[in-house]
């Protein structure tokens, strides 16, 4: 698994495995996931957050928020018509039957698909499969069906304090107000049932780092 405990030396060590150890297979760690409902992930994250925070490892003053585009568990190929459920692949079919192909080609059902314009609207079309996933060009060009994941990590300690999942195809301007409301109120429940050692910001975060990605009118005006 390359970038996991197999290859990590940092990893091994964390979780007490020699070099000779074989280490878990990350479907193990990922099937395992999906059996456990969101109440019990919030649950087991708020708990590692206080044991931080008992620690000194969580301290709340600034929080640094970014969001990176995650590639959806659903095929591009799989979207279907909102309004009548028509599979993509049959709807070109369609198309080119309109336009006198009574049997078309892939690779005529490709070159139709390409000259289509307005073609991929989310408006009109949805993965069955996962309906929150929007159709999107990510970075490298190629056109997806991904989530947006966004961070809060404390910048003293690099802790985690949130991570909100929300549609591929808003801007970062429009959601971060309720990740950094979802930071601030894990860190406030982590101060108030932290140790009395803890030395956590009980006033939430003090500031707030963002890139340019974030910068607004509205919400510079937010944070000041």
């Amino acid at each position: 698994m390359p970038g996991g405990p197999a290859d990590s030396l940092a990893l091994r060590s964390f979780l007490g495995l020699e070099l000779s150890d074989l280490t878990p297979d990350h479907t193990t760690i990922s099937r395992t996931q999906r059996l456990i409902d969101l109440e019990t992930h919030g649950n087991s994250f708020g708990r590692v957050l206080r044991m931080l925070a008992d620690e000194g490892l969580l301290k709340g003053n600034t929080i640094a928020i970014d969001g990176t585009t995650v590639e959806a568990n659903a095929a591009l190929c799989s979207i279907v018509k909102g309004d009548n459920g028509e599979a993509y692949n049959d709807f070109l079919a369609r198309l080119a039957k309109q336009s006198g192909i009574e049997t078309p080609t892939r690779e005529q059902l490709a070159k139709l698909d390409r000259k289509r314009p307005k073609k991929g609207s989310n408006e009109d079309w949805e993965n069955p499969h996962d309906p929150d996933a929007r159709i999107t060009k990510m970075k490298d060009g190629c056109t997806h069906l991904p989530h947006k994941a966004e961070h809060a990590v404390d910048l003293e300690t690099g802790a985690v304090v949130e991570v909100t999942l929300q549609p591929a195809t808003d801007g970062d301007t429009r959601k971060v107000y309720e990740t950094l409301c979802d930071a601030g109120e894990n860190i406030c429940k982590s101060a108030r049932s932290a140790s009395e050692e803890a030395t956590l910001n009980p006033q939430c975060p003090a500031e707030i780092v963002l890139d340019k990605g974030y910068h607004s009118n509205d919400v510079l005006r937010t944070q000041n």
